[in-house]
Order: C-alpha cells, then sequence, then structure tokens
C-alpha cells in the first residue's frame, strides 16, 4: 500500500512539472488550488499536497498564506518600497544599481549557500533551459536571481535587490527585455547563469562576482542596444507606476 502512494504521488509530482512546463499559468506564476489540481489529475488532495511539498523542497514553488502556490521563489515584501521610486528612475540606472549590487551578493553566496539552496538553484538553471515560453523564461530568470539575494545572507543587499526587482516587474520593462531576447541572446544568458552557478557551487566568490558582473554587463548592453531602437523611449524614462504611459 505504501509503495501504491508512493508511485501516485510521484505520478501527481510529474503532472505537475508537465503543468509548469506547458507554460499556461500566467505572468504571475500562481498554480491551480489544491482542489482544483485534485480535479484536474483525478487524486486526492492529500496526494496534490505531497508532491506540492516536494515542489517546495526543490525550490520550484513557493507558498503565500491566504493566497496560494506560486512558481519561482517569493518576493521580498521590502520591494514595495519601489513603488515609491518607480516613477523617478529609468532602466539604465536600474542595471547600473544591479552592477553595484549583485555580483556581490553573489560572491557571499559562493561562501554562505547551504547545499539545498545550491541544489534549488541548479533546479531553476534547469528549468530555464527547459522553459519556451516567454513568461516561464521571465519567471524562472527572477527565480534565479532571487534565490542568490535570499541566500547570500545579508538583509541590506536583499532589501536593496528587492527594490530593484519590485521595479523590473513593471510591464514596460518585461516588454523590452522579452523584444530584445533572441533564441541567440537566450543561449548566452543560460550559459552565463550556469556559469554563476557552478562558481557559487565551486565556493569561489572571486569567480562568482565576476561571472554575475559579466552576466549583467552582457544584459547593460543588450538593453542600450534595444532602447536605441524604440524612438518612443530615447528618453529612457518608460516607467510608469500608475500605468498611464
Amino acid at each position: 500500500m505504501t509503495q501504491s502512494i508512493e508511485i501516485t504521488n510521484e505520478a501527481v509530482k510529474q503532472k505537475l512539472l508537465a503543468l509548469i512546463a506547458a507554460g499556461n499559468l500566467g505572468g504571475d506564476g500562481k498554480l491551480p488550488t489544491e482542489r482544483d489540481l485534485a480535479e484536474i489529475f483525478n487524486v486526492g488532495r492529500r496526494n496534490v499536497r505531497v508532491a506540492l511539498d516536494a515542489l517546495a523542497r526543490e525550490g520550484l514553488i513557493w507558498r503565500k498564506q491566504g493566497s496560494g502556490n506560486y512558481l519561482g521563489q517569493p518576493i521580498d515584501p521590502t520591494g514595495a518600497l519601489a513603488e515609491k521610486i518607480t516613477g523617478q528612475t529609468n532602466a539604465l540606472e536600474v542595471m547600473e544599481a544591479r552592477q553595484c549590487i549583485e555580483p556581490e551578493l553573489a560572491a557571499l553566496c559562493a561562501k554562505r549557500m547551504k547545499k539545498h539552496e545550491m541544489t534549488q538553484l541548479q533546479t531553476l538553471v534547469d528549468r530555464q533551459i527547459a522553459s519556451s515560453d516567454p513568461d516561464g523564461i521571465e519567471l524562472w530568470d527572477s527565480a534565479f536571481h532571487r534565490l542568490i539575494a535570499q541566500s547570500a545572507g545579508n538583509r541590506p543587499l536583499l532589501t536593496a535587490s528587492a527594490l530593484l526587482d519590485k521595479i523590473r516587474s513593471n510591464p514596460h520593462w518585461i516588454t523590452i527585455r522579452q523584444t530584445a531576447r533572441s533564441p541567440a541572446s537566450l543561449q548566452v544568458t543560460l550559459r552565463e547563469h550556469q556559469s554563476i552557478a557552478d562558481a557559487i557551487f565551486a565556493r569561489n566568490p572571486v569567480a562568482a562576482r565576476a561571472a554575475m558582473q559579466l552576466h549583467l554587463s552582457t544584459r547593460f548592453d543588450a538593453l542600450r542596444a534595444q532602447l536605441a531602437k524604440m524612438p518612443e523611449h530615447k528618453d529612457n524614462k518608460f516607467f510608469d507606476p500608475e500605468g498611464k504611459s
């Protein structure tokens, strides 16, 4: 009987992974409720709950109390501070700030990231490689950088990173990133993410810092090139917290 339950739980987990891979969950990455998933898969809610627990341990989903299950890594609540400055900055300033903060987060991760978090980080890299839809690529990319920020063990840097993460969630920013993304540039990003992860796994803070700096420099150059092709953003002020632009 135990073996049968384990097989069922594993089967539900695989069905959940297939649902995630299909990329039909929307930009916020919210999963259907446990009840709905039980009906979709024709299994008990306990089987669904066990499968969700397994995905949470792997870092593929997170739970928001009173709201449900979401793909990726949780958004730090301090990111809400970004609402106050979103209309006062621009894309290139945000990238400059990321270049100051994220390489140090990667270096700290190489010193402090726990083994189970390393497993989660590799899983996030693998999910982005396997993803084929723009929303999925965006979600796993953000989750990768968010897990590094959370695992670095420095609360002030995490707060700063969360603020930038919130600004980057602006729909205009996402659209520009997706427009600039090509199969070739995506392959570069995936290789750079793996290089960052490998340096962290090797406990090499110097290499982790350098790998993150290279990655952000590549994305900075791509952003500038994309903005140059878009006359409507020649002043680089496309953030609009009230959605009026």
